[in-house]
């Protein structure tokens, strides 16, 4: 580790850290410790009540995500950065959810992965870090490792995690992106951690369509959307599929009804402007993607990791919940005889759905 500061101070690094930060298109850089033990019961609680559903991954890696010193020893801080990505360019987010016959994705995954981008953009960070101070230890994670990025990014003061357990600044809203730096560096602490500012308003719970806040601060993952047709790799429960409507990647209801977005500025990062017409695309159109056009039509997209099936599978629920539509049936029959099984069974679902609209 290299605590050579050259000529600058540590506080005086820090201020660096942030001009370099917002030219390399981060709004918002502060550093916080490696000490969560005020999060590690919410989020041992969490698991333990099997909130996490079917993401083993949370359980795998133990202590880590709590004690960022398991996961690389020696750090000593964490840089933590946010970038915004609502697009500035794509259909309006309630006009698309209104339309039964149009397919909402979260407004996250418009444009390109953010994955890369900000990975890429942090080990630049990282690389100006070492150019000004030698030799120094360091890992870089955007949502790829156990970290437990929200805790940290309100300790540092980027914000604070809101009812909906969603990070939101007071200034900026929540439609942003969060990256860390893991470091050895001596950098000072940021100490600007904010109050919640939520107040009595629970208009994430209220409007939630599943449910999935159980109580303030407390999401149950086996009942989000988001969740459901991102993560959940099986048949979705029956219980839930009217209520997703016309949600087939995503969900953003939360954060689209939560009154500090109102301060949110769209992004400037041309790479997450919206890739027409996936901001309002029709259902059938989807619908009848073979899987190589869907692997073209979202290449460098965060879709494409759902794979072929659970794109079918979440389209299908949608078309079920249209105004019936000889065009829906013919569509959804067509695509029985070459589905998967789980397929099918929503396909199914969707006929008898339509069967009742009727």
């Amino acid at each position: 580790m290299s605590q050579n500061f050259t000529s600058k101070s540590p506080e005086e690094l820090l201020q660096q850290l942030k001009i370099w930060a917002e030219e390399l298109g981060f709004q918002q850089l502060e550093v916080t410790d490696t000490e969560l033990g005020n999060y590690q019961k919410h989020f041992t609680d969490w698991l333990n009540q099997d909130h996490h559903g079917e993401m083993g991954y949370m359980h795998k890696h133990g202590s880590m995500r709590y004690q960022p010193d398991e996961l690389v020893p020696d750090t000593l801080r964490i840089i933590s950065v946010r970038m915004d990505y609502y697009p500035p360019d794509c259909e309006a987010a309630e006009a698309t959810l209104s339309n039964p016959e149009l397919g909402y994705i979260s407004r996250y995954a418009l444009g390109r992965d953010y994955h890369k981008l900000m990975r890429k953009r942090l080990q630049k960070l990282a690389s100006k870090i070492g150019s000004e101070v030698g030799d120094f230890g360091y890992r870089v994670f955007v949502d790829s490792a156990p970290v437990l990025e929200k805790p940290l990014a309100e300790k540092a003061g980027l914000g604070w995690i809101g009812k909906h357990t969603n990070l939101i600044n007071q200034k900026a809203g929540s439609w942003f992106f969060l990256g860390e730096i893991y470091t050895d560096l001596p950098l000072p602490i940021s100490n600007n951690s904010p109050e919640s500012h939520c107040g009595n308003c629970q208009k994430c719970i209220d409007v939630c369509p599943t449910q999935a806040i159980i109580a303030p601060y407390k999401l149950d993952a086996r009942r989000c959307i988001s969740y459901l047709t991102i993560e959940l790799d099986e048949a979705i429960p029956v219980e839930f599929r009217a209520a997703m409507g016309n949600r087939i990647y995503g969900c953003d209801d939360c954060q689209l009804y939560c009154p500090w977005n109102r301060f949110s500025t769209p992004t400037v990062e041309k790479d997450f402007f919206a890739r027409q017409p996936l901001d309002a695309p029709q259902l059938l159109e989807l619908f009848n993607w073979s899987e190589n056009e869907f692997l073209s039509n979202t290449e460098g997209s965060a879709i494409r990791r759902i794979g072929y099936q659970r794109w079918q599978r979440n389209i299908a629920i949608a078309l079920g919940n249209t105004p019936y539509s000889d065009k829906i049936i013919s569509a959804l029959k067509e695509k029985m005889s070459h589905s998967s099984a789980m397929v099918v069974e929503h396909i199914d679902w969707a006929l008898q759905r339509q069967s009742q609209i009727s």
